[in-house]
């Protein structure tokens, strides 16, 4: 695995990167190939509270995991131990997936190393409401005032300005993002 560690307001230590490679190079067992895993991991630290951000990008998945806590190494074993669980859940679905199909490749194949997944981890997703509306041309400024008045944490809408479906949502440290297509 191919580590980039950056710290914002944090002095990354010697310490916090060893630990950091130690806990998620742990997760290598579930790669078939993880030397060649490109690993971005970013600390930071806001009132006091360590945050941790991990992301792994991988062939039409990207992993991204964010904890926050007091101490920095509980974030750490919190995140990677997130990280295993949205391995675990996609390995799961894509065998299930490939059952059902009846297709030979896996995308995280078994070997000795690894932690076998049981049945009762299945997660079954089960979509109750199918909403549809028209999208109504507007700017990110006009939709964030739409999402407030709605009460919603997130808003679709049609971006007057390139015509593409975009969303706005509000994070968790109260400002808005916006998810624009490539």
């Amino acid at each position: 695995m191919n580590f980039t560690i950056r710290g914002e307001n944090i002095q990354v230590t010697d310490a916090l990167r060893e630990y950091v490679e130690k806990k998620v190079g742990r997760l290598s067992r579930y790669f078939d190939t993880p030397a060649s895993l490109d690993v971005n991991v970013t600390m930071h630290v806001l009132r006091g509270e360590g945050t941790i951000e991990v992301t792994m990008q991988l062939t039409g998945v990207i992993l991204r995991a964010e904890e926050t806590d007091n101490d920095m190494y509980a974030a750490i074993d919190l995140v990677t131990e997130k990280l295993e669980r949205q391995i675990r859940k996609h390995k799961t679905k894509l065998s299930r997936k490939l059952r059902t199909e009846s297709n030979n490749r896996v995308w995280i194949p078994e070997s000795e190393g690894q932690v076998a997944v049981h049945a009762e981890e299945d997660v079954d997703i089960d979509i109750v409401r199918t909403k549809r509306f028209n999208l109504k041309p507007m700017d990110a400024e006009e939709a964030v005032m739409q999402m407030d008045m709605l009460g919603h944490s997130f808003f679709v809408f049609q971006n007057s300005d390139t015509n593409d479906v975009n969303v706005v949502y509000r994070r968790n440290d109260g400002r808005y993002g916006l998810i624009e297509p490539k």
